[in-house]
């Protein structure tokens, strides 16, 4: 049994640095001799691909920021406040009563790009934070479940979400709420109340996935008050993991945006993260010939891939499968465009070939004359200074058009 006022040693001892590192890192074991197996054998193993995680400084924050918002769940457990709340959610159930005692603004936002690893690096930190146990607590006798994962309703039904929470606690800890919930028939009221319950007395961390789809429909604003509403009656952490498109909503309003602060992330900039992220996943390697990867293919697969990584995964994945089954049995750049060219043609409109991002600003060119005045050059192929480049400074720097003019194209004066 274990004493939620000694909160601090319930769970595992909090990571940072090299060792959180190295706990969230995923690597599947690789054999060099796999590359001579029969085309079966490889074709097989080659899906341990999608098992690579590989922590970036977007899974520490993560880490971070999930491991403090269960720690501040758990410890309001163990208050005289929470006793309170137990009644009051009695109350709402019986009497339809709402009061929030605990409150707390406890929600916040994981927000990014799909495909940059977001629901990866959740799971990690889940795993490390909860080590998959539930907690059992005694004076009274609770199992408490150090984090939950739903998914949002894609008509973000708000007694859709509600049930889904009751069915994923009875799978944890095998109660009957789900059954019970469905068999009074339960409406929606009632259910807020008995949820909050719930998750007061059972519920550490709350993860809502897709919370995006709360953007295209007319119940979006109802389930996310519901959220705010659960938070209010049972002051558990609640965290809203979606796409950029999500924050274009909380932005409406006020008491929408103050409910979505938190972590944001766009794709992998082309630099030091993503050449180590491309070296790891090309090394496992399963077609016969073995190449090593080169510069030229890594800017490869960021133009071809604009920094997402689980595109990179699928393109090396891909090339390798369909250059094991033609016969060719090697991974170099044919296999990888003819894997482009052919598996990923649906995502050939979101990625932008050639607009790879700039770790710096250009500098801008200009061309200085004799008399050291500064004319600016237009970027191009041509590289030319335009007549109209030419007024403009002549105007500023207050000096002689036919002078400027002279110095940067031929000009023929004629007699009148």
């Amino acid at each position: 049994m274990t004493d939620l006022s000694n909160i601090i040693h319930i769970l595992p001892s909090m990571k940072s640095g090299d060792d959180l590192f190295s706990a969230l890192k995923v690597l599947p074991k690789y054999d060099e001799s796999i590359c001579t197996a029969e085309v079966p054998v490889r074709l097989m193993a080659l899906s341990d691909l999608y098992r690579i995680y590989v922590p970036s400084q977007m899974s520490l924050e993560i880490y971070s920021k999930m491991y403090l918002a269960l720690l501040r769940s758990l410890q309001k457990k163990s208050t005289k406040l929470a006793v309170q709340q137990k009644n009051q959610n009695h109350k709402a159930v019986i009497q339809q009563e709402y009061s929030g005692i605990m409150g707390g603004s406890d929600s916040f936002t994981i927000i990014g790009a799909s495909g940059i690893g977001k629901s990866s690096a959740i799971s990690r930190a889940i795993t490390l934070i909860t080590e998959n146990r539930v907690i059992e607590v005694g004076n009274p006798y609770t199992k408490i479940i150090p984090c939950i994962c739903v998914q949002c309703p894609f008509d973000s039904s708000v007694k859709g979400l509600l049930l889904e929470i009751l069915r994923k606690v009875d799978e944890m800890i095998d109660s009957k709420y789900y059954q019970n919930a469905l068999r009074a028939r339960t409406t929606t009221d009632m259910l807020i109340g008995s949820v909050s319950q719930v998750a007061l007395n059972h519920i550490g961390l709350l993860v809502v996935d897709e919370i995006q789809n709360v953007c295209n429909s007319k119940n979006g604003k109802s389930l996310v008050g519901m959220l705010t509403q659960l938070i209010n009656n049972s002051g558990i952490s609640i965290c809203m993991v979606g796409t950029p498109e999500s924050a274009v909503f909380f932005e409406q309003a006020m008491q929408l945006a103050r409910r979505a602060l938190g972590l944001r992330y766009d794709v992998m900039e082309y630099g030091e993260n993503f050449r180590k992220f491309c070296e790891i996943v090309f090394s496992y390697q399963y077609v016969k010939i073995r190449t090593e990867i080169t510069d030229g293919i890594m800017e490869w697969l960021y133009e071809h891939t604009s920094g997402n990584i689980s595109v990179v995964v699928s393109l090396i994945h891909d090339a390798q499968e369909i250059s094991i089954l033609n016969g060719k049995e090697v991974l170099n750049l044919e296999a990888l465009n003819e894997a482009y060219q052919k598996r990923l043609s649906m995502l050939h409109g979101f990625i932008h070939i050639g607009q790879r991002k700039q770790t710096s600003k250009p500098k801008k060119k200009v061309s200085v004359t004799s008399a050291g005045v500064k004319v600016p050059v237009r970027e191009g192929d041509s590289g030319e200074v335009t007549i109209a480049d030419l007024v403009s400074v002549a105007r500023d720097e207050n000096v002689d058009i036919v002078q400027l003019l002279k110095e940067h194209m031929t000009i023929m004066e004629v007699a009148v």
